[in-house]
């Protein structure tokens, strides 16, 4: 019986959805099957490239000769059932290519590249197990002692080994040679020696790359007891778990009311009945300490994906999952796709963080991804955060997720005072730089207790922009149109959007002036401030810059645990998850960063920020305290934020969404074209723009199209156009069509991004 496999091919320049049809091989029937990769011949010629199988049949329904597949890259398949449903339904609801969304969806040590061998193209697989010499004992103890008798008086190295191997020091199961070599202080030839007299059998072994290996040792934590507000959340979502109920919870818990205890204990009760669990957090940098919670509960059941590990240590923790070794993953938002089965809860922490959203294409939400998960499974999904996205607390009230709160800290614990500074009557000057006489006494107040600070400034760099106070030159990117920042750590000025880096100028490029100054600020120059204002204080700064080296987060803030650091000083990335006793302050140096944004969401995002950052005061005994500067104390969002009043701010921002017709009221899509020449990408907008106009329902409201708040990036101009509408019945199809005929320009240098729910028009 012939058998066909339906493939899906990696040949970027010409993707599509639609599979394949080859013929299967007689000798690689029983090899080939659905979520296995292959490699086929592509096109004319001998254009090899990887594809997925995705299904089988009898028969083709291509009417010509068929190709016939030529290699099966895997053992077993790299998808499940699941994950090939999954990927077929990502590529539908974020209008990308199924190859794309499959690629997402594994390790990058599973995708392949395509390479010249021997005049022949061949497609090679990056995947890579571990392998370690490992020996192990042959004889018995006394045959060991026996064989000393045997062995040269000046044979030093190879007595000391017959000498532990008769004491039994060496272990049955075995060892690896590295550590014997460092155990017995040997060397390579000894052991090779020992293997070839017949003492050891040496063979290699596979062992994982395991990031947190250290934590799988420490003692495990119990659980605390619950405050009632806590078992209230624990008793709802426990009883979805048991029943295999796909409900979604929105947990609603203001800063350090114990919601990881919460989270924890959700987990131990799905593992008690035999399932998984997959809980996401969204910055890196909050990885290591909630990593340290649930390894510190779980131990080696857990398992962490996000992308500060190295190849090696992705493809080695997801192979743990996809073999079963790990029931229960910490991740940010790839980990969404982790291979667990039976899953039988899903946790997404800090809901409303934007981190969750792609990028790039597939443009996907994590929640979204959790969701789906969540009815496959019949399994709940927790949404947790203090400051819920205004859609999901809009669903809450509407019945379609079921809303929980915890209103109160699990110590009994008030919340930090938060005082205002108004820096339009602020007196500053060259020596305090950025900060207020009233923040800066506070950070004295603590230094003199011993108390921990934490400053949040969101913007990295020493300075905003360098300019010329003679003609008022401006130091500009080259391939974006951007200021470029300086960083005096490298003496360099740096394009946060490309990565382009220049020397700084010594004098105006323009009109040959040596008054080059330094405008606006950023965490390095408010370090270097803070040494000046406050030289005993010791400062630890957590922004890109310093945490680009593997594992740089987990150092800072076990430095800073370690109370080897007085103050924190960072971006967004300190604002949320982190829990030390001893931080009493927290200070917001600009609170208006994001407020001068030409975004719907400006709002919201400044309230959940300084929401969030205000929380790390105070947790534990010692009473906290929170100042913020800003240039618009009177601004709703600063107020509400002030007395943590997300129920205030939520209704009045529903009441601006309503007024200006944006989501949760609206659902978006954005369409953005991009071109090296300024008029095709306009040009190419204006008419997508026109088959939008034609092809959707009156109903639609059509956005542009309109230059990009930042027109040039990495020397593309990009164009964008918006469509908001409640319902739609044209939008699917539409855009389905215009993703398959907007390929083609890639090939003129077009770039065409499909964006459903952005986070962000800017």
């Amino acid at each position: 019986m012939a058998v066909v496999a339906k493939v899906v091919v990696d040949v970027p320049t010409m993707q599509t959805n639609q599979p394949y049809d080859y013929a299967v091989p007689a000798e690689l029937v029983d090899q080939v099957v659905p979520g296995k990769r292959v490699v086929v011949n592509f096109g004319n010629g001998s254009r090899r490239v990887m594809g997925m199988v995705v299904g089988l049949q009898e028969s083709a329904d291509f009417a010509g000769e068929l190709k016939t597949i030529e290699s099966v890259l895997d053992k077993k398949p790299v998808l499940n059932q699941e994950m090939l449903e999954l990927s077929r339904w990502l590529a539908d609801d974020s209008y990308a290519f199924w190859i794309t969304c499959i690629q997402t969806m594994l390790p990058s040590a599973l995708r392949t590249e395509t390479k010249m061998l021997n005049k022949k193209q061949t497609v090679v697989d990056k995947g890579r197990a571990q392998m370690v010499d490992f020996v192990t004992p042959i004889l018995d103890q006394p045959a060991y002692a026996d064989a000393q008798a045997h062995v040269r008086k000046n044979a030093l190295r190879q007595l000391h080994l017959l000498q532990a191997l008769s004491q039994g020091t060496i272990p049955e199961e075995g060892i690896r040679v590295t550590q014997l070599e460092k155990q017995l202080e040997i060397d390579r030839t000894t052991i090779n020696k020992a293997v070839q007299l017949g003492w050891l059998s040496l063979q290699q072994r596979e062992i994982y790359r395991t990031p947190y290996a250290s934590l799988d040792d420490l003692e495990r934590t119990q659980p605390l007891t619950l405050t009632p507000q806590q078992v209230q959340a624990y008793d709802a979502v426990t009883s979805s778990i048991d029943g295999k109920e796909d409900k979604t919870f929105l947990l609603e818990g203001v800063t350090g009311s114990g919601k990881t205890e919460v989270y924890l204990q959700l987990i131990a009760e799905a593992l008690k009945i035999g399932r998984t669990a997959l809980m996401l957090v969204p910055e890196i940098g909050l990885t290591p300490q909630m990593v340290a919670n649930v390894k510190g509960r779980f131990g080696s059941k857990v398992a962490v994906l996000h992308s500060g590990l190295g190849n090696g240590e992705k493809f080695d923790e997801w192979r743990r999952i996809a073999r079963g070794e790990a029931q229960v993953v910490v991740g940010a938002r790839s980990a969404a796709f982790a291979p667990l089965r039976n899953i039988g809860v899903l946790i997404m922490d800090e809901e409303h963080e934007a981190s969750y959203k792609q990028e790039d294409s597939p443009r996907y939400h994590a929640r979204d991804v959790l969701l789906w998960r969540a009815k496959y499974h019949n399994a709940p999904v927790v949404l947790g955060s203090a400051t819920p996205s205004l859609e999901s607390r809009a669903r809450a009230e509407k019945g379609v997720y079921v809303g929980l709160r915890m209103p109160e800290r699990a110590n009994n614990q008030p919340m930090p005072p938060v005082h205002i500074v108004d820096m339009r009557e602020a007196e500053l000057d060259d020596q305090s730089g950025d900060f207020s006489v009233d923040l800066l006494d506070a950070l004295k107040k603590r230094l003199e207790r011993h108390e921990q600070s934490v400053l949040m400034l969101n913007r990295r760099g020493f300075s905003s922009f360098v300019m010329c106070r003679e003609c008022g030159y401006v130091a500009k990117c080259p391939n974006c149109d951007i200021s470029l920042t300086l960083h005096l750590d490298t003496h360099t000025l740096r394009c946060h959007y490309c990565g382009h880096e220049e020397p700084v100028p010594r004098e105006c490029p323009s009109c040959h002036s040596r008054k080059i100054r330094y405008f606006g600020t950023g965490t390095e120059k408010v370090e270097q401030t803070l040494h000046t204002l406050i030289p005993k204080a010791r400062v630890l700064r957590m922004d890109v810059d310093t945490t680009r080296r593997k594992g740089a987060h987990g150092r800072i803030l076990k430095t800073f645990g370690n109370h080897e650091a007085d103050i924190l000083l960072g971006t967004q990335m300190i604002a949320k998850g982190l829990d030390f006793p001893d931080v009493t302050l927290v200070g917001v140096i600009n609170a208006d960063t994001a407020l001068g944004l030409p975004d719907f969401r400006a709002s919201e995002r400044t309230f959940q920020l300084l929401t969030q950052v205000s929380g790390r005061a105070g947790r534990a005994d010692k009473a906290g305290e929170v100042f913020i500067q800003t240039y618009n104390p009177d601004h709703y969002a600063i107020q509400l934020a002030k007395h943590q009043d997300y129920e205030r701010f939520f209704a009045y921002e529903m009441h601006m969404r309503h007024s200006g017709g944006y989501p949760p009221y609206y659902f978006t899509f954005r369409l953005t074209v991009s071109h090296e020449d300024e008029d095709q990408a306009a040009k190419a907008a204006f008419r997508l723009a026109d088959m939008l106009q034609a092809k959707l329902s009156k109903q639609a409201v059509i956005l542009g199209p309109t230059r990009g708040a930042i027109a040039r990036l990495k020397r593309r101009y990009y164009y964008q156009i918006v469509v908001k509408y409640k319902r739609e019945p044209n939008l699917t199809a539409t855009l389905q069509e215009m993703l398959q005929t907007t390929q083609k320009s890639s090939r003129n240098g077009f770039q065409i991004a499909f964006d459903r729910e952005p986070l962000s028009f800017v």
